[in-house]
């Protein structure tokens, strides 16, 4: 992969990099060598990054070429919102009054170069800050306020031109540090084209794949020509690095996940999750009203607040099931069979959100689980109920959550009525990887209980009936996708 440092003024570059290109702003801008590249990393060094300047014009037409600029125009367009600096700010406070809790003075300005800062003091609170705002160079300004706490009063880019003389070897071992880590640099790199960045934690023990679906997804990847790696959470500021986002953690609105996938959007990347699946997905207020809409088949369904909860009996009957909008993973599900387990369920799940889901009791022995892909059947399953439970998950039990049994089913022995309505609901979601939960009625209806974006792929489970074929099938979706990007389609 190349990389490139881009200025205004190439003579006057101080440093020397090993492997990295020092190329004219002009040149890069104008030159069809440089628009034809493939895989470059830019590390725009302009002066001002000011709109319509030719900093701006850098990462601008960086992102046009399929090129990854940092900063990337999304972090430029960052730095001059107030309340971007204000929430930032807000959610590592904790971080920062430790940080700076020695300090006497009133102000102080902390310099990060790729991520890092000479004393080790600071070296998480660096990480922090590039992490929120991937800039090369960058001196944050913090400043106490009348109550004694420390805050977040600016960020900026710093020209090479206001390193000291003394910082320049740690600038140069930055660098290459940060390059190491970068995509591209591994020794088994082989002959691939795209970079990859799989969200996904071994840690978390609800992530929708196991560690033997993720090493599949690293050789499906590599079949066709992608080179993926996992990354965590606190690797946000070396995303845009990369060519793709496959988020394998559970999703959430507020939550990291939707920020790693707006940001890597924002970027030009290919994601899966889309932030607007995550949005579209993660509630079901707005899938009830979404397929009521459009004709989608649901159990009746009831959406509850504190002035109309007296009428949910009559509504939907006993028992029936109370869902937290937001919830997931049988968490925030409540089942009702007496007015008096209604009247609590509700007490409970009001108290965490404005609104609730009341829906008609229509238990099954098992529920559909229908993978769909950009408009196209991937996988089925059989989610059977958890042993002696109504769910096919017990989020509580002695030995914690129990899962009912999984059955991979050939999806041309999925009943046609259930791809169908499977097929139907995915439509109005979007084109992006999504599981469809489905019940087959002994009254004869097939109904969707929620379409879950991220859903669960686990060795051994969903692919048990097409292998490693399943795999393949998401990773050839990204890459026509990555492909098609590079055309401009």
């Amino acid at each position: 992969m190349a990389r490139l440092i881009v200025v205004e003024r190439p003579e006057r570059w101080p440093f020397v990099i090993p492997g990295v290109e020092v190329v004219a702003a002009r040149e890069y801008l104008t030159s069809d060598r440089y628009a034809g590249m493939p895989r470059v990393t830019v590390l725009n060094f302009c002066r001002s990054y000011a709109n319509n300047t030719t900093g701006y014009y850098v990462s601008l037409l960086a992102l046009a070429r399929g090129h990854r600029p940092l900063p990337s125009v999304t972090t430029l367009q960052g730095l001059r919102v107030d309340s971007v600096l204000r929430v930032v700010s807000h959610e590592f406070d904790q971080m920062i009054q430790s940080s700076l809790k020695q300090l006497r003075s009133d102000r102080f300005e902390l310099s990060v170069y790729f991520g890092r800062n000479l004393a080790k003091r600071y070296a998480r609170l660096a990480s922090e800050l590039f992490t929120h705002f991937p800039i090369p160079f960058l001196r944050a300004r913090f400043d106490r306020n009348p109550d004694g706490r420390w805050e977040l009063g600016s960020i900026r880019a710093v020209p090479a031109s206001e390193v000291p003389d003394d910082h320049a070897a740690f600038v140069i071992e930055s660098a290459e540090r940060f390059f190491r880590r970068s995509p591209g640099s591994g020794r088994n790199r082989r002959d691939t084209r795209y970079d990859m960045a799989i969200l996904w934690s071994e840690d978390d023990h609800q992530a929708p794949s196991n560690p033997g679906a993720i090493r599949k997804f690293i050789k499906a990847a590599e079949r066709v020509g992608i080179k993926a790696e996992t990354i965590g959470p606190d690797e946000f500021g070396r995303l845009e690095v990369y060519d793709a986002l496959f988020i394998r953690e559970t999703t959430q609105i507020g939550h990291h996940t939707h920020r790693f996938a707006l940001r890597a959007e924002a970027a030009g990347l290919i994601v899966i999750d889309d932030p607007e699946s995550i949005v579209r997905c993660t509630n079901k207020v707005y899938q009830t009203e979404l397929f009521r809409r459009h004709g989608i088949p649901i159990p009746k369904t009831f959406v509850v607040h504190a002035a109309n909860r007296d009428t949910v009996a009559a509504e939907v009957g006993l028992p029936c099931v109370l869902k937290d909008p937001a919830g997931s993973f049988s968490v925030g599900t409540v089942k009702a069979e007496t007015p008096g387990e209604l009247t609590d369920g509700l007490d409970q799940l009001l108290d965490e959100s404005e609104l609730v889901i009341a829906q008609e009791w229509t238990p099954t022995a098992f529920d559909w689980r229908i993978g769909v892909l950009a408009g196209t059947p991937l996988f089925a399953s059989r989610y059977h109920m958890a042993k002696g439970h109504w769910q096919i998950i017990q989020p509580e039990s002695d030995s914690g959550p129990r899962y009912g049994r999984v059955e991979a089913v050939p999806i041309e022995k999925v009943p046609q009525r259930v791809l169908e309505v499977a097929l139907g609901a995915c439509r109005v979601i979007g084109k992006g990887l999504y599981g469809v939960d489905l019940k087959a009625l002994d009254d004869g209806r097939v109904v969707v209980t929620e379409v879950n974006d991220n859903p669960n792929i686990d060795a051994g489970y969903e692919d048990g009936i097409s292998g490693d074929a399943l795999y393949d099938r998401v990773m050839e979706h990204f890459v026509h996708a990555l492909d098609a990007r590079g055309r401009g389609a």
